[in-house]
């Protein structure tokens, strides 16, 4: 599986910002897809998850209500949209692949990766 991530950008806190992540390689429909975030000096911290379906959707306390995951099989793709966003948001964040089992909150059920794209959210 391929994952390209795109959308990230600068934006102003309160700002919104919608991610996008686009696979290739495997059919889309038969695996759970994740975000998560990586920021200077912190541990990687899952965002987002939501089932191969998209009939269950999982969020980080932090996130829960300003953020929300959708997925569009028949485009192959998942965004991230980002609404009222915190200077305390700006990350690397990458969409994940899970296609061996899938367990939404644990980065080690993932075993596909994007590259990661930049969200900086200025006060």
């Amino acid at each position: 599986v391929q994952l390209l991530a795109s959308g990230g950008g600068l934006v102003q806190a309160g700002g919104s910002l919608r991610l996008s992540c686009a696979a290739s390689g495997r059919p889309f429909s038969t695996y759970g897809m994740g975000w998560f975030r990586l920021a200077p000096g912190k541990e990687r911290e899952f965002v987002a998850a939501i089932s191969s379906r998209g009939a269950s959707t999982y969020y980080s306390d932090s996130v829960r209500g300003r953020f929300t995951i959708s997925r569009d099989n028949a485009k192959v793709t998942v965004y991230l949209q980002m609404n009222s966003l915190k200077p305390e948001d700006t990350a690397v964040y990458s969409c994940a692949a899970a296609t061996r089992y899938f367990r939404a909150t644990y980065s080690s059920s993932y075993n596909y990766w994007g590259q990661g794209t930049l969200v900086t959210v200025s006060s």
